[in-house]
């Protein structure tokens, strides 16, 4: 799947107005980068550089751990009492080895920030998050060439893409029923790998659905996790481990 590490679809799910700030508490990272992309709730972001923000439908967060960051991602104050349904999607991107130890950083990217474009056909609505679409190029940076588009398709409509051939591309179907390369229909929380060898991604909406496609170059190099962190070899992990206990990572 490289560059792509891991994806976490979260909900929908309705949670309950009580005031408690439900998510995942203070934990390190390091030699990757982390895409929070929010379609119902709010997630709130805190970290040890001083970055952070709240992110609702449409929104993202891009952080990059490189050499090392402490984060929290929890519910949002406003939404812990309204409560409500949250939605949202993390994905891992790992980073060359050039740039693992790159200075963390935060994007974060708002819905206005995105442009929305409308399919040929009236197809329906695809927004670039990262990456050129047509004349449109989505607003994040990144350390190695990637795609991620955000799709909302209509009922009915049908739509292609050129990708560059040797890139790792997938489409996950959030909701809705699509079928991609006239294959049978991929429904809700399904995920499609193509061939590497294939450029062409003829896609037909047989219900108005959510898709998320994730395209990139592959990074030919080793991959060694840990838990928190993902570097190029045991050593490096093990470096990770103990500049973590000797607090090279600040706090929050």
């Amino acid at each position: 799947m490289s560059p792509f590490l891991l994806l976490d679809y979260a909900g929908p799910i309705r949670f309950p107005g009580d005031g408690a700030k439900r998510g995942v508490g203070e934990h390190p990272h390091r030699g990757f980068e982390t895409v929070t992309i929010v379609y119902q709730g709010e997630v709130e972001h805190r970290d040890s550089t001083g970055n952070g923000g709240v992110i609702g439908p449409g929104d993202v967060q891009w952080m990059t751990a490189g050499s090392g960051i402490f984060h929290e991602e929890l519910h949002s104050g406003a939404f812990s009492h309204s409560g409500g349904d949250l939605q949202m999607v993390q994905l891992w991107v790992n980073l060359p080895k050039s740039h693992k130890m790159t200075p963390p950083g935060y994007q974060g990217i708002t819905k206005q920030d995105i442009p929305e474009v409308t399919l040929a056909d009236n197809a329906g609505t695809l927004r670039p998050i990262a990456g050129p679409f047509l004349d449109h190029q989505g607003p994040a940076h990144t350390f190695s060439p990637v795609h991620v588009w955000d799709m909302r398709l209509k009922a009915g409509g049908q739509t292609c893409f050129e990708l560059p051939e040797g890139w790792t591309t997938t489409l996950v179907v959030l909701e809705g029923a699509v079928c991609i390369n006239s294959s049978a229909p991929v429904t809700e929380a399904g995920m499609v790998l193509l061939s590497r060898q294939k450029t062409g991604i003829k896609l037909h909406a047989e219900q108005s659905s959510l898709v998320l496609l994730l395209s990139g170059e592959p990074i030919n190099e080793p991959i060694v996790g840990n838990r928190p962190f993902v570097m190029n070899s045991k050593s490096e992990i093990l470096q990770a481990f103990d500049e973590l206990q000797r607090g090279v990572f600040g706090r929050l």
